[in-house]
């Protein structure tokens, strides 16, 4: 039934959508929560669901993100059915769904991804070999034909001896394994004599010579023993390895079943060959079988040296998928494409596509599967149209574009954020903001230099197994020619590190159909960088991996010099993105605390703050090449919600309010500090990311020494563990790896001193009004960036729980549970009387704009709108409109227009700026009030003086879409006008 319904209603869903919203689905909130929540989500304007990875992870996974099975759904989130009722309460409202998915990797270790047991089992003889991006062939002899599993907790031999590591037998499958807490290592069948030839005397005392069960036993192990080796690794031996040793499997359980005395040898065998940690040595004969395996167990820290294959960044249990290969592309597509061709899925996410090997075939694989799933649905019987929504999450860095041949929608909206953003941000502080921090910490630093350092220590420290099979790669390409065959290994891999340490962007997208033009540039830039920083004497060695990068070098050469260049170019492009990534956003973000802001996913900290031109500019560009691209504010990804952002970036515009701020702060709390290494700690650069923290997380609802205890506790505990996370991964005074406890615990107890409720407490009592100050200012930015958001060129994304107030940190702070029955009864209170607005109502929602209905509210009538003008906004064109007057700096206006359509869009900018000249003003005028505590409406804020050109000169009128306001216009609007009575503007003309 549910199906048949997903089938029916299917069909009238646009492909493109109005506006999604994210939800992060997991044990705890799973499709049946997501299900109850549709109608709410409707309600509010949402066209698409938008959900986080929901096929089958690893078991308690909180992301998705490390599937084990891309063929079913994961059972913590629900089964196939719960999915069905979902995606039909989704139809029944005419909503669509897109869908995660993780083409890069997989998860693995445990004992629950069935390719990767059977890679462990059977090394380059196994089915899925090339499913995984294996070295077979590292540098470390002992490693050929092995996969090095980094996953004991100390030195391999102390484990052993420890007897953590056990021989165990699955009776019911015929299987032994190495078992090691809840992980799972098979072992290679042609091994199995190894252990069964223990049983031989026993057996035949029990079941006499000519039994028929040990003659069948007898021969069932020379059979394993004759299974061909992991080293044949032709098809047809392939074949009959992994056909005969599942047989002889099944023998083995069926013998043991009939004949429980066999079993029983079986075990008193492995009882030896498990040893006894009271005596070392009698773990030998367990130490060759595993020495005997395709893996090669050891010490976690081994992973950044020796680990032979590609991993998600540095996580060991994420294992890099070989996407290229058309095998695994099937493999791992066949449930999404069949839900798409269901009509169940309208839409992909791609996550981390940089890290494929070659990022443009995959897009064109998966176009032509989703037209071939679709075309031969049911569903398609009625439409021409075989596309889909593909968003993909690339990170585009300062001026990279998107190459305008990938077939996809757009990106999933990290570039748009940080444009919306950087428009809240007064640019012309720049030099000040960095005074007062290049003074707080008594230290200068070059961002530039630090990304250096940053990227390079990523390298040493989590990604050098990486770096070496690049290197060991590029060796073999320098000894085939004579004129770089003295390029020794050690200098290659050390021209290789300058150069990734240098790359300007991600990645490149070299392949073999060409090097695009700004590909070449960035690669010339990186060697060029590279060389510049050398010390040696001869750099002919950059230029000549700058050929190899560029691939000229193989112009002429024959096709396996040819074959080698390209696969090294394309492997090093896998190799940069985790560098960078891992260096920047999760290094160096950490360590450059000027104004955090800033520090986004994909921001590019060269550039402080973005002028109204420029964010005009971007958005008709846009509109001209990726007019469906996502619109994003807030991620599962974001370091800061798009609340707590704009908060901080309030602090851009009083830079000398908080220059003595933080100065008495420091005063306040010295006393607080802790000396570890002879050092005060926190460290000072630490202590000012703390209070921009504070000033960006601090609760809406008031917290003070009547606050409860909880609402305290909890609080401390978020930032306690925010900070905890931060200076580690700054990897500065403790790191994920090394972790300096005495440095954390000097870290807590001053979050926890800052945070002592104690009317004693000097720092709390100077920084709550400041803090309540800014954090009023943020909430009219806050509204603008909403607004913006909903109406620009591209398809607007809402992170779950963010049509209210929202002042999460980085994960797992910002997945944290979504309280809907709160939004639902905030927004019954609103569209009571929404529908029809009238100035009473909404000066109670700016009475009140802590509470969330403002946003709520402002999404709502938004989303709304977009709803019944789809054409205007997905097709519409883009007119920014001048301001001018005295105000005009900080006004933001454009119309989208689409034949005879028209919208207009007015914000306010750098609030804090616009009020406090009225500050100023009543201070003159010995007028009562701070100015920062009012919204910025009216004449008294805007004056007479500045206004907004319209399109036509002609005289038209517009509904306020917010307000109900109606207004005949002549060419232009105040203002005033517009800002009358709510803090932003969505005029439509009637």
């Amino acid at each position: 039934m549910v199906g048949r319904v997903v089938t029916r209603i299917m069909t009238t869903r646009a492909h493109i959508p109005v506006a999604t919203y994210r939800l992060q689905l997991n044990r705890n909130f799973t499709f049946n929560q997501a299900t109850e929540i549709v109608p709410y989500l409707s309600d509010i304007g949402i066209s698409h669901c938008y959900i986080s990875p929901c096929l089958k992870a690893r078991p308690g996974s909180m992301h998705g993100y490390d599937i084990v099975d891309h063929n079913s759904f994961n059972p913590e989130i629900g089964t196939a059915e719960d999915f069905d009722r979902f995606v039909s309460a989704l139809h029944e409202r005419g909503m669509g769904l897109i869908l995660d998915i993780v083409p890069n990797h997989m998860g693995v270790m445990g004992s629950d991804n069935a390719w990767w047991l059977d890679v462990l089992e059977n090394g380059e003889a196994s089915m899925y070999s090339n499913f995984f991006d294996i070295d077979w062939q590292p540098l470390k002899e002992e490693l050929h034909g092995k996969v090095l599993v980094p996953v004991l907790h100390d030195h391999y031999g102390a484990v052993l001896e420890s007897g953590e590591l056990k021989l165990v037998f699955r009776q019911d499958r015929g299987e032994f394994d190495i078992a090691y807490h809840e992980h799972r290592f098979p072992i290679d069948p042609k091994e199995y004599p190894r252990i069964l030839q223990h049983c031989g005397t026993q057996a035949t005392g029990v079941l006499g010579e000519q039994n028929l069960a040990l003659l069948e036993f007898q021969s069932l192990i020379t059979a394993f023993g004759h299974l061909p080796s992991r080293q044949e690794t032709a098809g047809d031996r392939v074949a009959e390895r992994n056909r005969d040793k599942e047989i002889h499997k099944r023998r083995l359980a069926d013998l043991c079943s009939r004949f429980p005395e066999i079993a029983s040898c079986i075990a008193r065998a492995i009882e030896l060959i498990n040893g006894d940690p009271s005596n070392p040595a009698s773990f030998e004969e367990l130490h060759e079988l595993i020495k005997a395996q395709a893996f090669r167990l050891a010490n976690w820290r081994v992973a950044s040296d020796d680990i032979n294959y590609r991993r998600f960044f540095d996580i060991d249990d994420l294992a890099g998928l070989r996407m290229e290969n058309e095998a695994v592309f099937e493999a791992t597509h066949r449930l999404v494409l069949r839900l798409m061709a269901d009509g169940k899925v309208d839409g992909l996410r791609l996550d981390h596509p940089d890290g494929l090997y070659d990022p443009a075939r995959y897009f064109e694989r998966l176009h032509a599967g989703i037209a071939n799933a679709v075309s031969t649905s049911a569903s398609a019987s009625q439409s021409d149209d075989s596309s889909r929504y593909v968003v993909i999450e690339k990170i585009l860095s300062g001026s990279e574009r998107l190459p305008a041949e990938w077939l996809v929608s757009g990106t999933t909206g990290y570039d748009f954020a940080n444009l919306v953003n950087g428009l809240f941000v007064d640019s012309s502080a720049v030099m000040r903001l960095e005074r007062i921090y290049r003074n707080f910490i008594d230290d200068e630093i070059d961002f530039e230099d630090l990304a250096y350092r940053c990227r390079k220590l990523i390298i040493r420290v989590a990604l050098v197994s990486e770096l070496n099979v690049l290197a060991n790669q590029l060796t073999r390409i320098a000894l085939a020619r004579r004129r770089t065959c003295d390029f020794t290994l050690n200098s290659l891999r050390d021209a290789l590190m300058e150069i990734v340490s240098s790359f300007p962007v991600y990645r490149t997208y070299v392949s073999p159909s060409g090097v695009s033009e700004d590909d070449a540039c960035y690669i010339r830039k990186a060697v060029a960088a590279a060389k510049w920083r050398s010390p040696a004497a001869d750099t002919s060695i950059f230029d000549f991996i700058g050929e190899v990068l560029l691939t000229r070098i193989a112009d002429g050469q024959n096709p396996a010099y040819r074959n080698a260049v390209a696969n090294f170019a394309m492997k090093f492009q896998q190799f940069t993105s985790p560098v960078m990534a891992k260096g920047i956003e999760d290094t160096a973000f950490y360590r450059y605390n000027r104004l955090v802001s800033l520090n986004e996913v994909g921001s590019d900290l060269h550039r402080f703050g973005v002028t109204g031109s420029e964010f005009h500019s971007a958005n008709r560009e846009r509109l001209s090449t990726w007019p469906h691209t996502m619109l994003a504010s807030s991620t599962h990804d974001s370091k800061r919600s798009e609340d707590v952002r704009s908060r901080i970036n309030v602090l851009s515009e009083i830079s000398g309010f908080w220059r003595l701020r933080v100065r008495d702060w420091r005063r306040f709390n010295r006393t607080r500090k802790r000396v570890v290494n002879d050092r005060p700690a926190p460290t000072p650069n630490d202590e000012y990311l703390l209070y921009q923290t504070l000033v960006g997380a601090w609760p809406l609802q008031p917290l003070d020494e009547k606050s409860d205890k909880k609402d305290w506790k909890n609080f401390r505990d978020r930032i306690e563990a925010y900070m905890l996370k931060a200076i580690r991964e700054a990897k500065r005074n403790t790191s994920w790896i090394n972790q300096n406890k005495e440095y954390e615990e000097a870290v807590s107890g001053f979050v926890k001193a800052l945070l002592d409720p104690s009317p004693k407490n000097r720092f709390l009592k100077d920084f709550v009004p400041f803090q309540h100050r800014v954090a009023r200012v943020g909430l009219w930015n806050s509204l603008s960036q909403t607004l913006l958001k909903l109406t620009c060129p591209g398809v607007p994304d809402i992170y779950q729980g963010n049509e209210l107030w929202d002042l999460s940190l980085v994960d797992p702070d910002n997945r944290r549970a979504v309280d809907y029955s709160l939004r639902r009864q905030l927004f019954d209170s609103v569209r009571a009387w929404g529908s029809a607005p009238d100035p009473a109502n909404i000066g109670r929602l700016l009475q009140a704009p802590e509470d969330g209905r403002m946003k709520l509210y402002l999404t709502w009538k938004t989303l709304c709108f977009r709803q019944e003008h789809k054409d205007l906004f997905q097709e519409g064109e883009y007119l920014p409109l001048a301001a001018a007057g005295a105000k005009a700096d900080h006004v933001i206006a454009f119309a989208r227009k689409f034949q005879g359509s028209m919208a207009l869009v007015i914000v306010p900018r750098l609030v804090a700026g616009l009020l406090n000249e009225v500050s100023v003003a009543n201070a003159v005028n010995n007028a009562e009030g701070d100015a920062l505590d009012f919204p910025p409406l009216g004449t008294r804020v805007w004056g007479d003086d500045t206004h907004v050109s319209l399109p036509c000169k002609c005289r038209e009128k517009y509904r306020n879409v917010l307000t109900g306001e109606v207004f005949e216009l002549e060419g232009q609007i105040s203002a005033s006008q517009a800002f009358a009575a709510f803090p932003v503007a969505l005029l439509v003309r009637e």
